[in-house]
This record gives C-alpha cells, sequence and structure tokens, in this order.
C-alpha cells in the first residue's frame, strides 16, 4: 500500500473525436485528480494505461540477462563508446546524485536516431549478446511516448488549458530519455548507502516502471513515504520544469532509493520532457519563481538539461 493515489488515466487514451459527453466528463475528473496529486506530492500511480502486459516482461527478462553478464562484457557497450549521444552502460558507483557516487550501475538510452551535432541524441548501443534487449528498448520507447503525450494531456486539462496544449508546443517533439538501473542490495547497517540519493528530477514527467523489491522513497508534505511497487501501474511524477511552468504550483518533489530487499533490484525510467530546442517560459498565468534553489532559466531545453547532466558524470561531459 501506499498514501499515493492510483489514478486510472483509460479515459485519457481515448480519441477526442470519438467521444460522448460521458467521456469528456470523465476525462476532466482524470484531470481533476492528477492536478490534485500535482499539487500535494507531485507523484501518483498510473492505472489503466493499456500498456501490454508482455512489454515490461520483456524489458525485465532481457535486462536481467545483460545485468548478469560479465563486466567486462557489459563494458562493450560503455558509455565513454556512445560520444556525445551519451548512451550506454556505466558501472556501480559512476553516477553521482548530489554529488556522491551511487549504489547502481545502469544504461543509458533516448529516441533511436542517426549520428548528429545535437548533444544527447544518436544511436543507442545495444549488447550482442542479448539482443532480444534492443526490440523491448525501442518498443518500450514508443509505447511510453504515447502514454505520456496522454498524460500530459491530463496534466494540461487539469491547468485550464487545451488537452493539445503540449502536444502541440512543448512536446510535439520531445525530448526522450530512457535508463534500465540494476540496484545491488544495500548494505543493511550503512543508512548512508543510498542506490539513488535525494533529488529532485529535471524535466517535465516521468514514468517509472519498478519490479516487486521496493526501495523508492518520497518526501511528501507528511514527511518521507514508501513509493512500493503495485501490480500493473507506474510510478509517475513531474519535474522541475513543469514546476517551474506552473510557476511552483505543481510540485517537483525529492525522492531517493535504498534497495533493503535484500535482491537485485531494477527500475525502469522513462522521462518525457519538452523539445531539444523548446523555449521554456512559464505558462501563460504563471508567476516567475525560483525553483530548485536557483534563478529562473532562460534559454531552450536543451541547454538547461546540458547544465544539469554535467554534473551527474563529470568525467563524461567533455564528450558533449
Amino acid at each position: 500500500m501506499s498514501e499515493l493515489p492510483v489514478i486510472d488515466v483509460s479515459p485519457l487514451l481515448a480519441d477526442p473525436a470519438d467521444l460522448t459527453d460521458p467521456s469528456r466528463a470523465a476525462r476532466r475528473a482524470v484531470a481533476e485528480a492528477i492536478g490534485d496529486a500535482c499539487r500535494d506530492s507531485g507523484f501518483f500511480y498510473v492505472s489503466g494505461h493499456g500498456v501490454p502486459p508482455d512489454l515490461p516482461h520483456r524489458l525485465d527478462v532481457a535486462s536481467r540477462r545483460f545485468f548478469a553478464l560479465p563486466e567486462e562484457v557489459k563494458a562493450e557497450i560503455a558509455m565513454e563508446r556512445g560520444g556525445r549521444a551519451w548512451r550506454g552502460f556505466f558501472p556501480v558507483g559512476d553516477e553521482l546524485t548530489s554529488g556522491r557516487p551511487d549504489l547502481k550501475e545502469g544504461v543509458y538510452f533516448g529516441a533511436e536516431e542517426p549520428p548528429g551535432p545535437l548533444p544527447l541524441h544518436g544511436p543507442n548501443l545495444f549488447p550482442a549478446q542479448v539482443p532480444e534487449l534492443r526490440d523491448a528498448v525501442l518498443d518500450y520507447l514508443g509505447t511510453m511516448t504515447a502514454l505520456a503525450q496522454a498524460v500530459m494531456s491530463g496534466i494540461a486539462l487539469s491547468l485550464g488549458l487545451d488537452e493539445d496544449y503540449f502536444r502541440t508546443g512543448y512536446t510535439a517533439q520531445p525530448t526522450v530519455l530512457f535508463r534500465i538501473f540494476h540496484y545491488p542490495p544495500a548494505p543493511p547497517d550503512d543508512p548512508d548507502t543510498w542506490g539513488v540519493g535525494e533529488h529532485t528530477d529535471y524535466g517535465l514527467l516521468t514514468l517509472l516502471l519498478q519490479d516487486a523489491n521496493g526501495g523508492l522513497q518520497v518526501r511528501t508534505p507528511r514527511g518521507w513515504t514508501d513509493a512500493p511497487p503495485l501490480e500493473n501501474t507506474f510510478v509517475c511524477n513531474i519535474g522541475d520544469m513543469l514546476d517551474k511552468l506552473t510557476g511552483g504550483q505543481y510540485r517537483s518533489t525529492p525522492h531517493r532509493v535504498r534497495n533493503l530487499s535484500g535482491n537485485e533490484r531494477l527500475s525502469f525510467p522513462f522521462f518525457f520532457d519538452p523539445g531539444w530546442d523548446s523555449e521554456v517560459p512559464p505558462l501563460p498565468y504563471a508567476p516567475g519563481r525560483r525553483w530548485d534553489g536557483q534563478v529562473d532559466f532562460t534559454g531552450t531545453y536543451g541547454e538547461y538539461l546540458l547544465s544539469k547532466v554535467s554534473k551527474v558524470f563529470p568525467r563524461l561531459f567533455g564528450t558533449l
């Protein structure tokens, strides 16, 4: 159980051209629930999402096969080989959160594109030893992009905007980033060792698939609370950019992970953000303010994102 709300988003998946009056009322009800969650903690569970159940299963099985490989084999797709695209594998302790190494290893992915001049864009790196991981990841990226657009339509409605406000603007050509993280069990006698330390996400929206082992905690207005895995749901949270766009009305909330299950833990965060070249002023009604302890940002989303990721892998930042 969790104190975070579970929201059935299936009404948001319907074609707007086919809506009846009851369907429109159902969409408004979902939007109101999303708005309440975003104003409270910025976290909620998504059910009724329409993601085929075999897709997360395929992704999980292929990911476990990859992380079971020897370190030197996983290193064949190391991030150093991804160049400006910043794709590939990193070992335990390489990623920093708030300046401290995390107790996790993982693989970075993004939208599959040909090599080009833009940082964080380009082809993904996939392991030859686990060929099924490629199809699972690419299928997942397409499916989750559609789901994220639907959730953003609910967020738009909750803000009194047209439901296509984001789809035809900020996320018409979204920045899509995807991670697969593998967490070894944390030492039970070391309270300072975190799989991921306390942080907020950078962008608009995160959709998280997690396995059965738990470990995610959210700092709600009532204190730290667990966000355990609930069957056939995704954990959804908003990031700093949506906090900024709403002038702080919607909350980008700190969260962290400590794997005390005694098992290997997998999680699959999917990040759905504005287009790389999108300007990011506040929404029309939202007053500007400081957020994330910094002055308001002006410029494109890509410039903002680069300023953030430079702190995660500082040794690789020169490749961008």
